[in-house]
């Protein structure tokens, strides 16, 4: 099948942004970036895009929340055992990407992902409501599974297994931190010449950088 989409255009407003624009600290830019997110009314704004590769070397891609951030890094929960988790055993370097439709702006993350502290995983996973909590008890995530019934049954097991308890962790379940050495802000300019500004590590002292669109 062959579809062309050339006629499907946006056009950005002008919003100048440049290194004079920003905060020396690339986590206090990114705290102010996503605070407008948040205050702005954008539905899930603390949405990202997760990219991880395994030994194979294919990537692979989905949404994950950012719930933390913490030690200068961005933290993440999922099933250990789910196809992400295992790439990140493999080869523990990835990406994070926020999109911003709405305010025409992207931050990108590149850098090193590993587990979370389980102190800090069970701080997080107490916060989450008994369904939440099930629901990481009975999902084989990334697994396949012959019916939505399946999920269902699961579900059942579990609360019955608790039978009004509080539901503890699952050890196949818990937080992962990116700590990151590039961090870029990109805002969207007229004739797609976008202002894209990076942060980047130099011998464990941030640097800025413009980029060319």
């Amino acid at each position: 099948m062959d579809k062309k989409y050339y006629k499907i255009r946006t056009s950005y407003r002008e919003k100048p942004f440049g290194k004079k624009d920003v905060d020396p600290d690339p986590f206090k830019q990114f705290s102010n970036w996503m605070d407008i997110a948040i205050n702005s009314g954008i539905k899930e704004p603390t949405a990202m895009v997760l990219s991880t590769v395994g030994k194979n070397l294919q990537p692979s891609t989905r949404m994950v929340l950012l719930k933390e951030i913490k030690n200068d890094g961005f933290i993440f929960y999922t099933n250990y055992e789910s196809k992400k988790g295992h790439q990140i055993s493999e080869n523990h370097y990835g990406s994070l990407l926020f999109y911003w439709t709405e305010l025409e702006r992207q931050i990108r993350i590149e850098g090193r992902i590993e587990k979370t502290s389980n102190e800090i995983s069970e701080e997080y996973y107490l916060t989450r409501s008994a369904k939440r909590r099930i629901g990481a008890w009975a999902s084989p995530q990334s697994q396949e599974i012959e019916s939505r019934k399946f999920l269902e049954d699961k579900q059942a097991e579990f609360i019955k297994k608790f039978d009004g308890t509080a539901p503890t962790r699952p050890d196949n379940w818990g937080g992962y931190i990116l700590t990151p050495y590039i961090i870029e802000f990109w805002q969207g300019r007229a004739n797609r010449l976008h202002d894209r500004i990076e942060y980047y590590l130099d011998d464990n002292d941030w640097k800025i950088r413009r980029l060319a669109p």
